[in-house]
């Protein structure tokens, strides 16, 4: 059995575990699908890479996924990596299965300017991603799946590349799996973000509790033991167990909070899972009457549950030989929520879209304060600086309450300006004061865990103060602060906003009014989401966007007009001078290509009709690249713009001795065939005993019996590629063979 009809078995056998359904075809079509789409494409690691979208349907299965979830895993790179799109998606799998593709798939095809930053767009993938996961939050299961399968198999990537991508995972990834309450996924995206980032005490801890593995098991197991016994005799049915804790949380623990390793004694905790809450808080009355309480060590998450839906008492007890150890005691579904998070609440009903209930889509409350920020950060370092941030400090939380006492989550650190906009921005805007448990307390006063806090405003106050930016703790407290000032003082904000960029203009040799041609400002709005020039002014006023970002897009039409009004007999002498000038000391080699009136200069090849040596051949003058080079039949030159004629320039190939084997050449074929088994391995064979290197194959079957084979090939010249078409012409079944021109 091949490595991937085994993996699908395992799927199939992990999906019936929980999935009513007996037919299996619409997951039999997707598993062909994926096959044939990613057929001769190789991971990093050599390996099929078919290998990856299975396991990452099979991690999907394992959260126990609806089944259109598993199929847009297994798709999930269907759109990025090969020639299938959103539509063919859409009508083969119905456009559920194809909006979640879509949510997951990156940026990368869309054409960047050079000048946007490898951040940037790594910040435009995120805002795209959570857009996708504000309409579906499966998309985001999906990413986590597809980025945990990529960590397990980071070892094949260089050690930058490991570096930067457990950087991202343990910024971005890890968070939002906890924010979706999905431990499973979360302690083991940490665990190996640990691994790379931190080698050296990574391997260090990994032996030190080694070592004390045995010791402490031995010692859990005896309280395991008489737990549970005690639980037999008062009639609670349930299952005690230790466990250890992830690797990370220990590192954490004693980088935190300066503890050496022999120090930490809850490498290894007791679980108590049992049937209801009332059993939860029986089991905790006969944990305290067999070991004394550590003061001040006891949470109840099942009366006031974490915001990503976890619930459990918790607390650190002195054992039998007086060393602590942790417990934690829930019930058998809030120990399912605790693993699986949102997952856990997902039905695999067929057709489901979305979450289920109110209350589920309030536990992602999170989510729609990422998307207001979205909707109000032009500036893509802020948006992602304070999207880690809020997702980072959200395992150090503090509850407070209201007079009427309405529970209040937030970061550790908050103050009563976070309560205030945490309650509402109104509320906040007309602060003017606050009391904690009754007393008087200053703006800057940090609230602890259960203060009673109480908002005082006035109709008669001036709004916030930029003061209070350097007290506030939470982003949704900056974020509505800063709203209040881009609203409330826009006339002040434009005026310092034009001051700003006509300043940073002149500091790089600018006037400021020849970069305000109304095209190029409509250009620079669209870019940071401005209705008009007088919202981009404002915003700069404010803060939210940088003046120096504004006047370097300016510059950047300007260059790009510039160029544009640039003569072609201006672009020519350019090239001739360019020729002429020695590089590093010598002439340019030969490029197998003379431009008439030119000679040797830098051309590019393009892409569209991909020319070989044989082929007739023009010139066109491009503005800031040179001269590409196209066959005289390309469609492109065919229907070229009269206006755009005159840039046409004769070009023909350098047949001297330097340059006629100077390079091989892509070009690319479609064979139109009988669609039969073996088709691909008969062409892959003809081309592999010809010693060609293939750089692209891809089949695929279409109506009729027709089979489309695509290929991309390195020749030396035209000669040699109609001998490999005559060749090719000889297999049985394939009908017609053309150069493909787009």
């Amino acid at each position: 059995m091949s490595i991937e009809n085994e993996l699908y078995k395992q799927l199939t056998d992990r999906i019936s575990l929980y999935h009513p359904t007996k037919d299996y075809s619409r997951l039999d079509n997707a598993f062909n699908f994926a096959v044939s789409a990613h057929k001769n494409q190789l991971r990093k690691s050599g390996e099929p890479y078919i290998i990856h979208p299975l396991k990452v349907a099979y991690i999907l299965a394992e959260l126990e996924m609806d089944m259109e979830t598993i199929i847009a895993g297994m798709l999930h790179d269907t759109i990025e990596d090969t020639p299938f799109t959103y539509e063919d998606i859409e009508r083969i799998f119905g456009d559920e299965v194809a909006n979640l593709v879509d949510g997951v798939t990156k940026l990368g095809r869309l054409s960047y300017s050079v000048s946007i930053s490898k951040e940037e767009i790594q910040a435009e993938n995120f805002r795209k991603m959570f857009m996708a996961m504000a309409k579906d939050i499966r998309v985001l299961l999906i990413k986590l799946a597809d980025r945990l399968h990529n960590m397990r198999t980071l070892n094949y990537m260089t050690e930058a590349k490991q570096r930067e991508k457990a950087k991202e995972t343990l910024d971005i990834y890890a968070p939002l799996a906890d924010r979706l309450g999905i431990a499973k996924i979360k302690t083991e995206l940490e665990d190996l973000c640990f691994k790379y980032l931190y080698p050296e005490e990574y391997e260090s801890l990994f032996e030190k509790i080694e070592m004390k593995k045995e010791e402490c098991l031995t010692y859990v197991n005896s309280i395991v033991k008489a737990l549970s016994e005690k639980m037999e005799e008062n009639g609670i049915k349930g299952k005690v167990y230790g466990r250890n804790k992830h690797m990370f949380s220990i590192f954490k623990k004693m980088h935190n909070q300066h503890k050496t390793f022999d120090q930490i004694y809850d490498l290894f905790a007791v679980r108590a899972i049992v049937e209801t809450v009332g059993d939860c808080y029986a089991v905790l009355g006969i944990v305290h009457d067999m070991y004394k309480p550590m003061p001040g060590r006891f949470k109840d998450y099942i009366a006031m549950p974490k915001p990503n839906m976890y619930q459990s008492l918790h607390n650190t007890l002195i054992g039998p030989n007086g060393e602590p150890f942790e417990i934690q005691i829930r019930t058998f579904d809030m120990h399912r929520t605790s693993e699986y998070g949102i997952a856990a609440h997902w039905k695999y009903k067929e057709g489901n879209k979305g979450l289920t209930t109110a209350k589920e889509e309030k536990k992602l409350a999170w989510l729609r304060q990422i998307l207001e920020w979205q909707q109000n950060m032009s500036d893509n370092k802020e948006f992602m600086d304070t999207v880690k941030t809020e997702l980072n400090i959200y395992n150090d939380r503090i509850y407070a309450f209201t007079p009427q006492g309405d529970v209040i989550n937030m970061p550790a650190g908050s103050t009563p300006i976070d309560f205030a906009y945490m309650i509402h921005s109104a509320v906040g805007n007309k602060m003017v004061g606050a009391r904690v448990n009754g007393k008087i307390v200053t703006f800057d006063y940090q609230i602890k865990n259960g203060d009673r806090v109480e908002i005082i405003t006035s109709q008669n106050s001036n709004g916030p103060s930029r003061d209070w930016l350097n007290l506030v703790k939470s982003s949704q407290a900056r974020t509505k602060i800063n709203q209040w000032f881009k609203k409330e003082l826009k006339e002040e904000n434009i005026i310092k906003g034009r001051e700003l960029i006509t300043a940073d203009a002149k500091k790089k040799g600018y006037n400021i009014n020849d970069l305000l041609k109304p095209e190029w400002l409509d250009v620079v709005c669209r870019r940071f989401a401005s209705k008009n020039f007088d919202t981009l002014c404002s915003s700069v006023g404010y803060g939210g966007i940088k003046e120096g970002q504004v006047v370097n897009r300016l510059i950047e039409e300007l260059k790009k007009e510039e160029k544009k009004n640039q003569s072609v007999e201006q672009i020519i002498q350019n090239m001739k001078e360019s020729s002429q000038k020695p590089q590093n000391g010598k002439h340019k080699k030969g490029n197998g290509v003379i431009i008439k009136g030119i000679g040797d200069v830098s051309v590019r090849f393009s892409h569209c009709c991909n020319p070989v040596p044989g082929d007739e051949i023009i010139g066109f003058v491009t503005r800031g690249r040179g001269v590409s080079i196209h066959r005289t039949d390309c469609i492109n030159i065919i229907n070229l713009d009269e206006i755009e004629r005159h840039r046409l320039i004769d070009a023909e190939w350098d047949s001297s001795a330097e340059t006629a084997s100077f390079a091989s050449y892509t070009a690319e074929l479609r064979l139109v065939c009988e669609d039969r088994m073996g088709l691909v391995f008969d062409v892959s064979k003809v081309l592999n005993d010809e010693g060609l290197h293939v750089k692209a194959m891809s089949a695929r079957s279409v109506k009729g019996g027709t089979a489309i084979v695509d290929i991309a090939v390195d020749i030396v010249n035209k000669d040699q590629l109609e001998k490999i078409c005559v060749k090719l012409k000889n297999i049985t079944g394939v009908d017609e063979i053309e150069r493909v021109t787009s």
